[in-house]
């Protein structure tokens, strides 16, 4: 079964600027990493998810892969403020999907209220190819496994 990127309008952070866009459109005629986080500032999310993809960005354009985006169920000013933290942050697009509607597209919608989180995207990392999602990783919960910079990149 074909997974497609769906037609949905959100906010997306490029360059510290935000724009609303059409996410099918975004991606047509592009091979991109989509990698989801549960929360900007969180400690996993800014320790090690976001910052191993900012850490071989260069290997990933090697792979000819055109970008690389990360998605959270966060409004689009956290987002950015997110984004602006992190040097060399212009290699990442953000996607702001505060009201979970690509999260629950793909089922990767978590309830995380146990932890005062409300619902979220569970982690994960996909390589997307003209909006064909190619490969997807979905981390079991309270893991960090196959989704990381690492991990995508041998299965490039």
């Amino acid at each position: 079964m074909k997974i497609e990127i769906p037609k949905i309008i959100v906010p997306i952070i490029k360059n510290g600027e935000i724009v609303k866009l059409n996410l099918n459109e975004e991606l047509k005629n592009k091979k991109v990493i989509i990698f989801g986080v549960p929360g900007a500032f969180t400690p996993t999310c800014s320790e090690k998810h976001f910052p191993g993809f900012i850490k071989f960005f260069s290997s990933f354009k090697e792979k000819n892969i055109d970008d690389i985006y990360c998605l959270s169920v966060n409004d689009h000013f956290v987002m950015k403020a997110w984004l602006s933290t992190y040097n060399n942050n212009k290699n990442i697009i953000g996607i702001a999907d505060g009201n979970a509607d690509i999260t629950k597209e793909f089922d990767l919608l978590v309830d995380k209220s146990a932890n005062f989180m409300g619902k979220r995207s569970n982690r994960f990392a996909m390589i997307v190819e003209n909006n064909i999602v190619l490969k997807i990783f979905i981390e079991k919960p309270g893991e960090f496994n196959v989704s990381s910079a690492e991990k995508i990149l041998e299965n490039l």
